[in-house]
């Protein structure tokens, strides 16, 4: 189980999750390790639809929670489940509670990802912003058992270092690749727009990319 006292170096003993002090601009050796970390992209949509969105957001962070809270339903009516976009969310690492967040929603699987999602956003001023890295790993259980995950199974998630430091590489890689430097952050087809998109102002720039 996890204690107090384990909680505040999860996933392994020095694994930048002391503060993430690991999220640095990308190193070639680091690049190295993200290509052959194994973790995939979580997309929702048609494949061949005509306009690809890249969605960069961290779990605690309250410009992103407002995007999937306020517009991200509307969105995906609207776009991707129309077959007009096909649409790629990346987590993004500003600290410690935001991967544990990620590990819980990718240890749901994929058909569960973006319902875990939905709770971690929904629910994000309670547990993300709580003092003490046990009552925060205790709430973030308490969301994965939610999506079926017994405390035995998010205990393992959590403790995963080979995962979470896969995790973190992906996230430098990409984040470097596509010069990201702030969340929520979108890529429609390719061209970087930063911010808070309303669905008006996302979806013109789907209807322009088409």
């Amino acid at each position: 189980m996890i204690t107090r006292r384990r909680a505040l170096t999860y996933t392994a003993t020095g694994l930048a999750l002391a503060g993430l002090q690991g999220i640095l601009p990308l190193g070639l050796a680091g690049a190295a390790r993200a290509q052959d970390s194994g973790i995939e992209d979580i997309t929702l949509g048609d494949a061949d639809a005509p306009v690809k969105v890249v969605e960069y957001a961290s779990y605690t962070c309250p410009h992103c929670a407002s995007f999937h809270n306020d517009t991200f339903k509307a969105f995906r009516t609207e776009y991707i489940d129309t077959g007009k976009v096909h649409f790629t969310y990346r987590e993004v690492y500003f600290d410690r509670y935001g991967l544990w967040a990620s590990m819980i929603a990718r240890c749901a699987g994929p058909d569960r990802y973006f319902g875990v999602s939905d709770l971690l956003y929904s629910s994000q001023s309670d547990w993300a912003r709580q003092g003490d890295p046990a009552d925060v790993a205790a709430s973030l259980k308490r969301i994965g058992a939610q999506a079926g995950l017994s405390a035995e199974q998010a205990d393992a998630c959590l403790q995963d270092a080979e995962k979470a430091q896969a995790l973190v590489n992906w996230y430098e890689e990409n984040a470097a690749a596509d010069n990201i430097r702030s969340t929520p952050s979108f890529l429609v087809d390719g061209e970087l727009h930063a911010g808070n998109l309303s669905l008006e102002q996302i979806g013109a720039l789907v209807d322009d990319a088409s």
